[in-house]
C-alpha cells in the first residue's frame, strides 16, 4: 500500500513540493532493534569517574530524601 492508498479521504492533496518538504523535515525513521541495547563508552579514567560519581550522587540523593521525608 502506498501512502497515497492510506490518506484521509478528507486530507488535501499533497503536491509533489510539499512531499519532498515534508520528506525532508521529518525525523529519520530507526528500527527498534537498532535503537535497543546503547553502549555506554567510558574510555578514559576522568569519564569513568564522572559516571559512577553520578550514580553515587544519586543514591546518596535518593537516601537523603527518604531520611527527610
Amino acid at each position: 500500500m502506498t501512502p497515497d492508498e492510506t490518506r484521509h479521504p478528507d486530507a488535501p492533496e499533497l503536491t509533489p513540493s510539499a512531499r519532498s518538504r515534508k520528506a525532508e523535515t521529518e525525523a529519520p525513521t530507526v528500527a527498534a532493534e537498532d535503537a535497543r541495547q546503547g553502549e555506554i563508552i567510558l574510555r578514559t579514567r576522568r569519564r569513568r569517574i564522572v559516571f559512577i560519581s553520578g550514580l553515587v550522587g544519586f543514591v546518596v540523593l535518593v537516601l537523603v530524601m527518604r531520611i527527610l521525608a
